[in-house]
């Protein structure tokens, strides 16, 4: 029985290191961005029109490296980045597409601003909250 148990367990451990996808930035700009009116602020917004590759990691498990950027380190407030802070979204150096939203767990480790980080997460997409970012990471761990 004991046999039994130990090769089920790591079966399933192989099983979710293979659920996991490596994506790139590159893969994150399969995304057109439409200019629309937010009657809720009364002002116009970038509004995403996700690609196919991009539709396909919805609520999948993601891992991706990017530079972290701390937006309210109080509030647990964190954004990845394809691009360092002085060249990130929020700088005019990017769109929006070059940002992910990190969802991190009360207990992480304590970050630097534009430390290279990977993380990995359940990969959501946002297309009508103009509060967050397109791209969210939620459960991000440091991934190693």
């Amino acid at each position: 029985m004991l046999r039994v148990s130990l090769l089920v367990f790591l079966c399933s451990l192989s099983i979710s290191s293979f659920s996991q996808t490596r994506i790139t930035w590159d893969t994150l700009s399969d995304v057109k961005f439409i200019d629309k009116y937010s009657e809720e602020v009364k002002a116009y917004y970038f509004f995403p029109e996700f690609g196919l590759s991009v539709l396909a990691l919805n609520n999948k498990e993601v891992i991706i490296k990017g530079y972290l950027l701390e937006i309210d380190p109080d509030k647990d407030i964190f954004i990845l980045s394809a691009n360092p802070f002085s060249a990130c979204f929020f700088c005019g150096g990017a769109g929006p597409e070059s940002i992910i939203e990190l969802k991190v767990p009360r207990d992480h480790p304590k970050f630097k601003m534009d430390e290279v980080l990977t993380f990995r997460g359940r990969f959501k997409l946002n297309a009508v909250d103009i509060y967050q970012c397109n791209y969210i990471l939620e459960n991000a761990t440091v991934y190693k």
